[in-house]
């Protein structure tokens, strides 16, 4: 499914290209699924143009499928079931070498700077292919890359949730919040969540979320009646202005609120005295790390679910793309070649 252009769903078409052939270190990978996420359609209205971005083009970030071809360096053998880490750090600037691939000026991005999963086979390093652990159905697997390497960053790595401390996460129905629920729970932590919706509380309870509330102004008293008046170990906070007040009241003393988007704008205030007379620790959580990967795949392998929104065809990826903006669903939306 090629984009030729920037606009709505007929820029892109469905087109004959070469099949790939993987260099000494690549993979050659035919795709089972592909999860779509926001940046495929911000990229493809040119709403959002990642440098590096070329047309035509071919979207697709979260990719999982089985090693049809493998160059001769690479470890990952052909027949393999693996997902694909869309992000592609150059391993060899200076932010690489302390460990801060995320950051990598020279990054790339599978499905967003280069070509990615809305295709039969998508070529990628070696080195971005996770196997995957037996047990976790290959389609399904398209739903975890992006959002539960993300969760795991921000939650464990970042923000050093333990066993016994208490997570407040709002927006707990997007595909980062399910995923940051069932990372929080499989490291023995408790959970307090928001959603937009009753049928969002629902999916929650789905995934064994037991305190759940619908909207965030009663959030604060909730994470107060689930921890006796202590208040929330990690706050994970991704909107922005909308929920940030909230997230600062709702934290202990000594308490640590990890960021890592602006969904309802760019700009907060707060109490410069009240954060630092608590002793709170605000930490931006940016890119992932491989191992941040590897690890959410062995916490997803210990009965993590998958929530799938709709599966789709490829050449209906334009509509499959447009269902990304309707904010009532629940879960990752496939596309299946």
């Amino acid at each position: 499914m090629v984009q030729t252009g920037f606009g709505g769903p007929d820029v892109l078409g469905l087109a004959d290209v070469p099949v790939p052939s993987p260099g000494p270190a690549d993979v050659l990978v035919r795709v089972a699924a592909c999860g779509l996420n926001q940046l495929d359609v911000l990229q493809r209205r040119g709403d959002v143009r990642l440098p590096g971005l070329e047309l035509p083009h071919v979207a697709g970030m979260d990719v999982a499928g089985v090693v049809e071809a493998a160059g001769e360096d690479s470890p990952v053998p052909v027949g393999a079931r693996v997902v694909l880490d869309p992000s592609l750090p150059c391993g060899a600037c200076p932010l690489c070498h302390e460990g801060r691939g995320g950051h990598c000026p020279n990054l790339r991005i599978l499905g967003a700077t280069i070509d990615g999963g809305l295709a039969e086979f998508v070529l990628a390093p070696a080195s971005a292919a996770h196997v995957l652990p037996e047990g976790i159905d290959l389609v399904e697997a398209a739903c975890l890359p992006t959002p539960w390497a993300t969760a795991y960053s921000a939650v464990v790595r970042v923000g050093r949730l333990r066993a016994g401390e208490t997570l407040l996460v709002h927006a707990a129905a997007g595909n980062v919040g399910l995923a940051a629920v069932q990372i929080a729970q499989r490291v023995g932590a408790h959970v307090v969540a928001t959603v937009g919706s009753p049928e969002k509380a629902a999916a929650l309870a789905a995934v064994g979320v037991k305190h759940v509330v619908v909207g965030t102004e009663d959030a604060p008293s909730l994470v107060a009646e689930v921890t006796d008046g202590r208040g929330a170990d990690v706050v994970l906070e991704y909107l922005g202005p909308a929920t940030w007040a909230a997230s600062m009241s709702a934290l202990r003393i000594g308490g640590r609120l990890v960021f890592l988007g602006n969904t309802t704008g760019d700009q907060v205030t707060f109490s410069l005295s009240d954060a630092f007379h608590r002793g709170l620790e605000l930490l931006g959580a940016g890119g992932y790390l491989p191992s941040d990967m590897a690890a959410a795949l062995q916490l997803f392998a210990d009965g993590g679910t998958a929530t799938v929104a709709g599966r789709f065809a490829l050449e209906d990826a334009g509509v499959a793309q447009d269902l990304l903006c309707d904010r009532s669903t629940v879960g990752r939306v496939l596309v299946i070649p």
